[in-house]
């Protein structure tokens, strides 16, 4: 097996998650539903850029909010979209949390740089709109961009939780990835939060699968240790699964991301 091969071996999901072809389709009948449920507490599409994807979801709790929890989506920065994860909005609001799901331009049209940028304005605008502590979490590629809300020069969070995260990106130069994503090693390493510093003040629990893959449980255990910050381990919880505690207000996932604020 060729460096490339074993590389996107090491990085691949769905191959290794008994009925992952399942999953899809499962999260946007959830979020679908959650909107139709959420009613007018669900302010759809509100822009903060130009371009077609600088769009968020805003949903609302009954009452004043708390504050606001930020969720970013993964998908290798390739896929998906804010409509197909409404549904995790569900344990937030439940608490009485305003929560934003933003879009952000995908590979190749964008480079990480320019999604890290795109994610800090939404942060931005949504957090205008919300008052109160504000809270980022993201899942895989999001989680990255999570964590890169931490860093310095980002907004004024209080905490992020990526949720396993891609901290380290010098090891996807060798996939098959790369060929959309067009990283280069100085962007690899400008974007690599393990490698980067978090602002003084920026609370951080990383979350990962207990089942996930051995590169994910070194992705989060490397920026736990870099960030001299809690990591949970979620016994039995594989990629596709482990961001369903977002679902549940007493889930001990929710309570990490919002717990104590």
């Amino acid at each position: 097996m060729d460096l490339a091969s074993e590389a996107d071996r090491a990085y691949a999901n769905g191959a290794f998650i008994p009925g992952a072809d399942g999953y899809v389709p499962k999260w946007r009948a959830a979020a679908a539903a959650f909107r139709a449920a959420m009613g007018p507490r669900a302010r759809l599409g509100l822009p903060y850029g130009a371009a077609e994807r600088q769009r968020f979801d805003l949903f609302l709790p009954e009452g004043a909010a708390k504050g606001l929890l930020v969720f970013v989506h993964g998908g290798y920065w390739l896929a998906f979209g804010r409509e197909d994860w409404s549904h995790l909005a569900a344990g937030a609001v439940a608490r009485g949390w305003a929560c934003a799901v933003p879009s952000y331009t995908l590979a190749p049209e964008a480079r990480i740089a320019a999604m890290t940028q795109q994610v800090r304005a939404a942060v931005v605008a949504a957090s205008a709109l919300v008052p109160g502590p504000v809270v980022v979490a993201g899942h895989s590629a999001g989680g990255h961009l999570a964590a890169r809300m931490a860093c310095a020069g980002g907004p004024d969070v209080v905490r992020v939780v990526p949720i396993s995260p891609l901290s380290d990106l010098r090891p996807l130069l060798a996939t098959e990835m790369q060929a959309k994503l067009h990283l280069d090693q100085a962007e690899a390493c400008a974007e690599s939060p393990a490698l980067l510093h978090p602002r003084a003040g920026v609370e951080c629990h990383v979350w990962v699968g207990g089942q996930e893959r051995p590169a994910f449980l070194w992705q989060a255990r490397v920026l736990s240790e870099s960030w001299s910050c809690p990591w949970t381990v979620d016994p039995g919880r594989h990629h596709f699964d482990v961001i369903d505690g977002l679902t549940d207000p007493s889930s001990p996932l929710t309570e990490a991301c919002l717990g104590g604020l």
